[in-house]
Parts: structure tokens; sequence; C-alpha cells
């Protein structure tokens, strides 16, 4: 395989600017915030379905606003590093500085999701093309993807992921485009299914037709160890893996047929281990939501 380099920039976009975002968005819990929300007793006799007049005002919605941008990691800056390693030391163990910093810089974007001011969520992205079949393709390899557990089921991330995924198909539409995804938790999992109608590997449509360029680049990122048996990188040592208290799906998650097999296919999850997984990025592989999503992308600024 031969390599060549993708591109990078940045970008700035508030999600409610943005009709698409604004309509379809769920927000990891309720987007509003109320006095019970924050945690204050109801007075004896209150009902929290009915708020009396005087307490009105303390009840007012007030929505959570989410906003993203994309920016080159070239450009992030000491605090905003600082910003998403503590997010990710949040969730994750089994790694350290070393480690992530390392690993960020050998990406190319990081798509960031704040809600006010706040840094909630971030996913790191690296592109590239390969010769493969005597053909050109293009590659987007997913980096660390991690969300404040405040902020779960929140949409603006896998949305404008989905969004700048278009925008760089349009670059160069004529070479097949792919999504490498490694997967050490079930909740990462889950992006695949929402993305695409088929991917590999699936638990109930037969994809192995990607497991051949699944395998060469796995094999190539992780030589030592990749195991092309089980189509896991099966890391000696943990690089970071999910803390017990968020790692374990509930049993009525245990129950979803995609998590369940995401279970079985990885199962040293807990230890750092990661499911090779691999998308089409081409619009006849796409639902219909994702595929509204992916014609609207935009680029970097």
């Amino acid at each position: 395989m031969t390599a060549r380099n993708g591109s990078s920039g940045t970008r700035r976009n508030c999600v409610e600017e943005r009709g698409r975002l604004a309509r379809s968005r769920r927000p990891s819990r309720p987007a509003t915030e109320t006095a019970i929300g924050r945690g204050r007793p109801l007075a004896a006799g209150e009902d929290a379905r009915a708020p009396s007049a005087r307490n009105e005002e303390a009840y007012t919605l007030k929505p959570i606003v989410y906003s993203t941008s994309i920016v080159a990691v070239s450009a992030l800056g000491d605090a905003l590093r600082s910003d998403m390693a503590r997010l990710y030391f949040s969730n994750y163990d089994g790694a350290d500085e070393s480690l992530f910093f390392g690993d960020l810089a050998r990406k190319q974007e990081v798509l960031l999701v704040r809600a006010g001011e706040q840094l909630v969520g971030f996913t790191t992205m690296l592109f590239f093309e390969r010769e493969w079949g005597a053909r050109p393709i293009r590659v987007v390899y997913s980096g660390d993807t991690v969300v404040d557990r405040a902020h779960w089921g929140q949409q603006a991330l896998a949305f404008d992921w989905i969004a700048r995924m278009g925008a760089l198909k349009r670059e160069r539409p004529e070479i097949p485009f792919y999504w490498l995804l490694l997967v050490k938790g079930h909740r990462t999992f889950r992006y695949l299914p929402l993305f695409g109608k088929t991917f590999y590997p699936h638990w109930s449509v037969d994809r192995s037709d990607l497991k051949p360029l699944a395998d060469a680049l796995a094999s190539e990122m992780f030589p030592d160890d990749y195991n092309p048996a089980t189509g896991v990188v099966e890391f000696r040592r943990s690089r970071g893996h999910l803390k017990d208290d968020i790692a374990l799906p509930s049993p009525a998650e245990i129950a979803k047929q995609d998590i369940n097999f995401f279970l079985q296919r990885n199962p040293g999850f807990r230890d750092g281990h990661e499911l090779v997984c691999l998308c089409e990025v081409e619009p006849h592989n796409m639902k219909p939501l994702t595929l509204r999503l992916f014609g609207s992308g935009h680029g970097m600024d």
C-alpha cells in the first residue's frame, strides 16, 4: 500500500443556528434544567407537575445549546488540549498523558462539542489514501471518541461528523471512501448502525467482502497487536479502557442485538481490546437521515 495524506483545517458551527440540527437533535438528557432537575427538594404539599405561580420562574425551561467546531490538531492550544485530556481521563483508565497526547499528535482533525462554553465531547480523525485492488481508496480513521456522561445521547457530534464526511466525499467523489473504526465500548459500536445500513462485522448482514481491507489496514497500523483471526486489536497492555462503572452495558442493553454482538466479538474490551470495523462511506450505504446530513456536509473554514 502507498500512503498520501488528507486535508485539514478549521470551522465553527452553532447548533441552534443550523435548522437541521435544531430540528433533529435529541440531547443526552432532557435539554432543560428545572429546580427539581437541579436537586431542590419539594416543599410539603408541592406538586412537581403543577408549580405554583410563586415558583414559576424557578421552573423556567433552559435549553442546552450545543455548538461544534472542527479544528486542525496542529491548531489546538494548550488549554484546549488539557480540557480534552481531562474529559478523556474522566471516562478511561489504563492510559497516561504521554499516550493520549502522542495519539492525538498522529491525528489531523478533531471535532469538538461544547455545551455553552464547556467542552463536553470530541472525536479525532485521520484521513489517508491507499492503493487497494489496483485503484486508490480514501479512508477516515476515527481515533478517541469521548462524550461527557451528563451529555450522553446528544446528537451534535454524530450529525456534524456525518456532515464532515459528506464534504470530504465531495472533494474526491470518484474514489471509494471507507470509515475505519476501532471499538472498545458498546456505545461507540452503536455509531455504526446509526450511520450505515451495513458494515463489517455485522450481526445479520454478511459483509465479509470488507474483511480483507479491514485486515490490511489494521495489520499496517497495529502489526504487533492485530489478530486477523478474531478481527480484534489485542493489546498486550491496555492503551486505554473504559472505567469500570461505565464499561458494562445494562441487562436491557445486552438484550439488544448490536450490543450483544459486540460483546461476543470483543470479549476483551474491558482490557482495552479494540474490534476493527469498516464501513463504506457511500450514499448507497446510508440511512435516510444520514444521507440528508451527508448531502448537507460542510467543510473547514
